[in-house]
């Protein structure tokens, strides 16, 4: 595990979006797993940056995101199919065919994710996933639970989640009560995972997920099996570590 602090949002941004940049100037048809939330909106302003300027193609490369909100509209403002777009997907030269997110709108949610999990299967082993933190401890939306559920799958969201999530829509009553969601065991398939939390606020979580139990009552702690895990913090997030 290798953690790194950074005094300021643009330079933690800056380290992740090189992180990324870099995994495919080496490997140009990576696999790319990506997130969505507040956390990655800095990561994905500088990527774009960086292509504008002519640093980077992702014509070769593949992406799959986390998770994706059940029965939400597809152009649904707080969609993270909207989201990918404007964040990332209209500004980049990346294939649409190259792009997944799952479909929260499926007739069939179990044959998704079945259909989800084949389609990362063929893709090979993702190069670099990037992730950032819940409160809860979740990762994608793998909330805490006396087990988890390895493959892609239609999850519940906690109470937690919807009330922090709820920042995005007009009422928490708007919040989709469920999403599909990448499983922990295809996360932790990954080759790279970066991990970036920014905040005071998961200063607690993220001692705990570093450092604490390793337990499905905090989805994250699982990354400390991972043999190739960066996490970049802000010195508010990291506030609490040792």
């Amino acid at each position: 595990m290798n953690i790194i602090t950074f005094d300021s949002d643009d330079k933690l941004n800056e380290a992740a979006a090189n992180i990324i940049i870099g995994q495919i100037q080496t490997t140009p048809r990576a696999v790319i797993g990506l997130a969505t939330g507040g956390t990655p909106v800095g990561i994905y302003k500088q990527i774009v940056n960086d292509y504008q300027r002519g640093m980077i193609s992702f014509r070769d490369v593949t992406t799959f995101n986390l998770d994706e909100y059940v029965n939400l509209p597809i152009n649904h403002p707080e969609s993270y199919r909207s989201y990918m777009n404007s964040n990332l997907f209209d500004h980049i030269d990346l294939p649409a065919s190259q792009c997944h997110i799952p479909d929260g709108n499926a007739a069939d949610p179990a044959e998704e994710c079945r259909k989800y999990d084949e389609a990362i299967e063929l893709s090979g082993q993702v190069d670099l996933q990037l992730l950032g933190l819940g409160h809860n401890g979740h990762i994608g939306f793998n909330e805490p639970a006396h087990a988890l559920i390895k493959g892609t799958h239609v999850v519940d969201l906690a109470q937690e989640t919807l009330e922090a999530n709820a920042r995005f829509f007009d009422s928490i009553d708007d919040v989709p009560k469920q999403a599909i969601t990448m499983g922990v065991g295809t996360i932790l398939k990954a080759k790279k995972i970066l991990l970036v939390v920014k905040g005071a606020d998961k200063a607690d979580i993220i001692k705990r997920a570093l450092h604490g139990t390793i337990t499905t009552d905090c989805p994250a702690s699982l990354l400390q099996t991972h043999p190739n895990l960066i996490v970049l913090l802000d010195s508010a997030a990291a506030g609490k570590l040792a």
